[in-house]
């Protein structure tokens, strides 16, 4: 009876964490394969690309994020600034910049998702070919906005750029949050990309063509916006490039506070995304989309932190084939984990940061409660603090 319950319990662990394993098996392994090939880029017409920054409050950030744009894509760059419910300085810091500022005022409508819908619209009533999404508090490479050019018009219909958060700090847990980032940030899209499927959108650094902003207006309000308006494309057909040279960075909060907050609502947002949309997707493989399944996966998958741990679980349990699945997928989880690390700087350096893996998860299960308010469906968008202001 007892070695019954002790199965019974495993098959539970086995769904749980199997979505997440699968998804890290396919993307990592991916990273092997050669990047995909890019048609050649049509010479006839450069795309007019424009960037909108969508701002809260971000006085102190607006203006270096304005002049790396204004560095990457010239004179003739069309950067508008959306000052969405601002109650401090960031138009006219915009202005100063040589940005166009946007003043977005509707008490109503908070959160990001709407600042975007209202910049999209904005930047196609002025004729943009395409139209580019840059957080405030982010720099983009020099290269940025000439590879998103070339990508359109070699036919890319949505890209993402690398993005990346660094942390400004020698704190072990935030490090070790930038290498847990880049391999959801890195080491997924470009493997997805590899694979010939949609790379994702990060909610930063992404472009988007004027007829799939039509087709598929931005109607994305979630805490995470970004993840939502990925599955509406992807069921809908689109794909979404990945752009690995062109690279768009920010730091990391420097208060565990201002951390814990921005990785709470994050994936707090992805579980009530995964409720609403499961069963949908679901729905078209079932009806013959099988391509969906990576996205399925991925949004089916438990964080990675919260899978180690029940894998741990799983390892202990006295359960022959639960052991050899649960060391194989640790295994699994360890090879995506070396291959975030060999994708950023210092690689040496950045594995003696795993040691200190276990406070790590251990901080995030603490974590758990903010998680769950933040699934809620009356969670509401919390600016993440930042300790340097003006």
């Amino acid at each position: 009876m007892t070695h019954l319950l002790f199965t019974l319990f495993g098959v539970v662990l086995l769904a749980v964490t199997l979505p997440l394993v699968i998804e890290l098996l396919l993307v990592t392994s991916a990273n092997l394969l050669p990047a995909s090939r890019w048609l050649a880029a049509s010479p006839d017409r450069i795309p007019n690309v424009a960037v909108i920054v969508p701002a809260h409050n971000e006085q102190q950030l607006v203006p270096l994020c304005v002049q790396s744009l204004r560095a990457s894509g010239g004179p003739k760059l069309n950067i508008y600034v959306i000052a969405h419910n601002c109650t401090d300085g960031t138009a006219d810091r915009a202005k100063t910049a040589s940005a166009e500022a946007v003043v977005y005022n509707d008490p109503t409508a908070v959160g990001k998702g709407f600042a975007l819908r209202y910049g999209f619209q904005y930047a196609l009533d002025r004729g943009a070919d395409a139209v580019m999404v840059v957080d405030a508090d982010s720099i983009v490479s020099p290269n940025t906005i000439t590879s998103v050019q070339d990508a359109i018009a070699a036919g890319a219909r949505v890209v993402q750029c690398r993005y990346e958060m660094f942390s400004t700090t020698e704190r072990s847990s935030t490090r070790l949050a930038a290498l847990a980032f880049r391999g959801f940030n890195v080491v997924r899209p470009r493997g997805r990309d590899r694979l010939g499927l949609s790379s994702g959108i990060l909610g930063n650094g992404f472009a988007i063509v004027r007829n799939v902003l039509q087709t598929i207006p931005y109607d994305a309000f979630s805490l995470v916006e970004d993840l939502e308006y990925h599955l509406h494309l992807v069921m809908a057909g689109e794909r979404v490039r990945y752009l690995d040279q062109a690279l768009i960075s920010a730091d990391f909060p420097e208060s565990n506070a201002g951390e814990s907050v921005q990785r709470s609502r994050w994936e707090g947002g992805r579980l009530s995304t995964a409720r609403a949309l499961f069963l949908p997707i679901l729905g078209k493989i079932l009806r013959g989309r099988p391509r969906l399944i990576e996205p399925l996966c991925d949004l089916a998958g438990l964080p990675m932190a919260f899978g180690v741990f029940t894998l741990l679980i799983a390892l202990c349990l006295p359960v022959v084939w639960l052991r050899w699945y649960a060391a194989v997928s640790l295994g699994v989880v360890a090879s995506h984990v070396l291959t975030a690390a060999w994708a950023g700087p210092d690689f040496l350096k950045t594995l003696q940061l795993l040691a200190l893996s276990p406070i790590y998860i251990l901080r995030k299960l603490l974590m758990i409660p903010g998680v769950l308010r933040g699934s809620s469906r009356k969670a509401a968008w919390v600016r993440t603090e930042r300790n340097n202001t003006l």
